[in-house]
């Protein structure tokens, strides 16, 4: 799969929020992005789980469905998916140039050239309406869209959902969404529309009480955990759901469900992706066989993912995702459980808060970079966690790190969904 001169050209022009200019271009194609119905998924951790959960559940059901998501693990291709099969790199190419085209011709007649081309928009924003372009020619019958990055201005932000989720509210991206929880909530409750289901995971207190606030003032039914569903793992290890009945929906119980998915938080996760499933109308609403088969067959790389019985990966690069990863590190056995943490992380990502949870966990730590322009040297990732009471080293490149860290012990690679995706290409060779 290869790079797409389109977007190699704007990588380096970074996040830009704004819904205008997604929407311009959106409508000078045919507003693709309202063609289908579409399930709008927002949230600091676990979106991408959801995604993958509806996706796999609505199959099963023999729709035909796309799915959304971002950052790409391995390759840009996983972003735009159809029946589980990423989008080829003739047809993203071909589509990325008609999108660019449509760009062009808005700045000439809109803008009257007071903007280069090549940066009115920017890289989310191209792959995203590529997608909904692609969704709308493949005739797919429902669109499982994931939030780039907050909600209310995200480019994602343009479609008319059936149903909406927030799975979660934590700290991360706060130089764009806030830096308090509230804020944070505020921002991804920007996707809430005015009649349109809404579910959420647990939430803390401040978010919570904002996310309800504004699903009330829109009208938005409210799906939330331990008040309209209940969800929890059994005894011999299955998913058990309970969905409260209501004037917009009838009572459902389910028990025995087996999740393919790695984690305590993951159920958390299939709760949302559930109450989610049952609050779609009726003609998209997947029933309990083909719910079962989705979530005994859901796969999600880079998550919790043992790529050999010494080598664990996990995308965790903010302090709930390490906390998530912590209470996975916990629950293994002692002769199972990583003795080394191989540590990158993004400049922009606080690393003193997803080292303090998986400290207590790990014999040391080594720290990597890959190659992606974002990443931090390990050198310096190494100086941003003097204090913490593990021994810390510097491994140089991740091509150099991987081999020094599996010759210590049992490895847990974290911090960076960019690391994951260079360790996978190392040790599958799928790069």
């Amino acid at each position: 799969m290869r790079t797409h001169a389109v977007l190699s050209r704007l990588a380096r022009f970074g996040v830009r929020m704004g819904l205008t200019r997604s929407r311009e271009i959106l409508r000078s194609i045919g507003d693709p992005h309202l063609a289908r119905p579409v399930v709008h998924i927002a949230g600091t951790n676990g979106k991408g789980s959801v995604v993958r959960m509806m996706g796999a559940m609505l199959r099963a059901r023999g729709l035909k469905v796309g799915e959304m998501t971002s950052p790409h693990l391995q390759h840009l291709n996983e972003r735009i998916v159809v029946d589980g099969q990423p989008i080829s790199d003739v047809e993203l190419d071909s589509l990325l140039r008609r999108v660019a085209a449509a760009r062009d011709h808005w700045v000439r007649e809109e803008l009257q050239d007071e903007l280069p081309a090549g940066e009115a928009l920017t890289y989310f924003e191209m792959v995203t309406i590529a997608g909904f372009l692609y969704f709308a020619e493949k005739g797919v019958d429902v669109c499982i869209v994931e939030v780039g990055l907050g909600g209310r201005l995200d480019a994602t932000n343009v479609v008319a959902p059936v149903a909406t989720a927030i799975v979660s509210v934590g700290m991360d991206h706060m130089d764009q969404l806030g830096t308090d929880l509230a804020s944070i909530a505020a921002e991804k409750a920007g996707i809430v529309k005015a009649g349109c289901p809404l579910v959420v995971g647990p939430l803390a207190a401040q978010a919570i009480r904002v996310v309800r606030t504004i699903a009330h003032d829109r009208g938005a039914p409210l799906l939330a955990p331990d008040a309209q569903y209940t969800v929890r793992l059994g005894r011999d290890h299955d998913v058990q759901f309970t969905l409260e009945e209501s004037e917009h929906w009838p009572r459902v119980d389910l028990e025995g469900l087996a999740l393919n998915l790695e984690g305590e938080h993951q159920v958390a996760n299939a709760g949302v992706a559930l109450a989610l499933a049952h609050a779609l109308p009726a003609s998209l609403r997947p029933d309990a066989a083909a719910i079962a088969k989705g979530l005994a067959s859901v796969a999600h790389p880079g998550r919790l993912e043992w790529l050999s019985d010494s080598l664990l990966i996990d995308c965790a690069h903010n302090g709930d995702g390490a906390v998530r990863l912590a209470v996975y590190l916990r629950s293994l056995p002692d002769d199972r459980r990583p003795d080394v943490l191989l540590l990158g992380m993004s400049e922009d990502k606080d690393a003193r808060a997803v080292v303090a949870p998986l400290a207590p966990y790990v014999g040391r730590i080594l720290t990597t970079h890959c190659a992606h322009p974002r990443a931090v040297r390990a050198g310096e990732l190494a100086s941003r966690l003097v204090g913490i009471d593990v021994p810390i080293l510097p491994a140089g490149p991740v091509e150099q790190a991987l081999p020094m860290a599996l010759a210590k012990g049992k490895v847990v690679v974290a911090g960076s969904i960019f690391l994951a995706g260079a360790v996978r290409d190392l040790v599958l060779g799928e790069g």
